[in-house]
Order: structure tokens, then sequence, then C-alpha cells
């Protein structure tokens, strides 16, 4: 694996890191500016905190961000490949039965990455990217969506239209707004909450998947 693909193909950066130094490079910034996000929120995120965390100079930032938005935005690039790479893993080593068992093991993992990636409930995958610019993602949500539409057709027969996108998209901001309810209501996520994240996103999606 190159160090370009750690990035994903939807990525910030003014340019990609061709050598393996340069790109170790931005990953500890990536995992600085996690950190502080955690600690401190993203307003009081600056880049030269994350230059002095992650041990380089402020250059070496601006060299491939052009301000803590765009490290912002490579970092939930990350968390959503990230996502994606534990979803696929899950499903490989314990296939779902139905796409509601698929459902169950998506909300299962976005809920692990709550506790366990630093910065991510802050993020809530890409909310802190300005939707106005071109050549941004809009939200994370979309990302996930347009990956599940694929996951349904490649793992369940099951073929998608633009209503159907629609559906999808709906069903994965409904079910991103109820993990973050189920972590304001306990730190660790409450069960009960969690729980009818997968009642209310399965339900909805019922009524157009077979």
């Amino acid at each position: 694996m190159s160090p370009v693909s750690k990035f994903g193909q939807t990525h910030s950066l003014r340019r990609l890191p061709v050598q393996e130094r340069s790109a170790a490079r931005v990953r500890r910034m990536l995992d600085a500016a996690a950190d502080l996000i955690e600690e401190v929120g993203y307003d009081r995120l600056s880049t030269t905190a994350i230059a002095q965390r992650a041990d380089v100079a402020i250059g070496s930032v601006y060299q491939f961000f052009g301000d803590k938005r765009s490290l912002a935005e490579a970092l939930s690039q990350r968390y959503i490949d990230l996502y994606f790479e534990r979803l696929a893993a899950r499903f490989d080593a314990e296939p779902p039965a139905d796409w509601r068992a698929g459902v169950e093991a998506a909300i299962a993992e976005y809920v692990h990455m709550y506790r366990t990636a630093p910065g991510f409930r802050v993020l809530h995958l890409a909310d802190a990217i300005d939707p106005g610019r071109a050549d941004a993602v809009t939200t994370g949500g979309d990302v996930i969506a347009e990956q599940i539409l694929a996951g349904l057709a490649q793992r369940f027969g099951i073929g998608g239209d633009d209503e159907l996108g629609k559906t999808v998209t709906v069903a994965v901001e409904t079910g991103q707004a109820l993990v973050r309810l189920a972590f304001r209501r306990d730190p660790e996520g409450c069960a009960a909450s969690i729980a009818e994240a997968n009642g209310v996103v399965c339900d909805y999606l019922a009524r157009r998947l077979p």
C-alpha cells in the first residue's frame, strides 16, 4: 500500500505526500489534530498547537493543509475510511444474514468509533466542513450513504435509484443523530438509545427495502 492511499480518494490536502517520511509527518499532524479536538474542541483548535503537538514546523502544516478546516476535513475522511475498513472486515468475518443485520453491524461499528477514536464525537464526521466549498466533502453522512448503497447492491443484491439513495441518506443522518443523542445521555453510549437507533433506522429503511 502506498502512502497516498492512506488518505482516501477524497482528501483536502494541498498536495499528497509521495515519500513515506512525508506521509508519516502528515499522519502525526492528523493524530495531533484528533487528540487536540478531543481535548479542547474544534473552535479552540489551532495550526500552531497542532504543529507543536506533532513536533513539526508550522511550515510543514501549511505545506499540506491550508488551515485547520482542511485538517478537520482530512481527519473526517480518515475516520470514514477506517469505519468502512472495520465494517468490511466484520462482514467478511461474519456475513450478515440480511440487510437488517447489516444495519445493526453498521451502527455497532459507528458506536465503536464514538468510543475509541479521538475527536470523533466532536467532528461528527465532517460537521466542521464548509458545505459551500465545491471541492469539499459536503457531509460525512453523504459519503457513508454512498458506500452503503454500494454495499446493498454488492452484498444483498438490492439495486438503487435516486429515491433509494435519498432514503439511505436520511437513514444515515438519522442514525448518526440518534447515536449522538446516546452519547449525550451517557458518555459510554446509552444502550437503550442505541437500541432505539437500530429500530428507527430499520423501520424507516423497511419502507423501501425488501
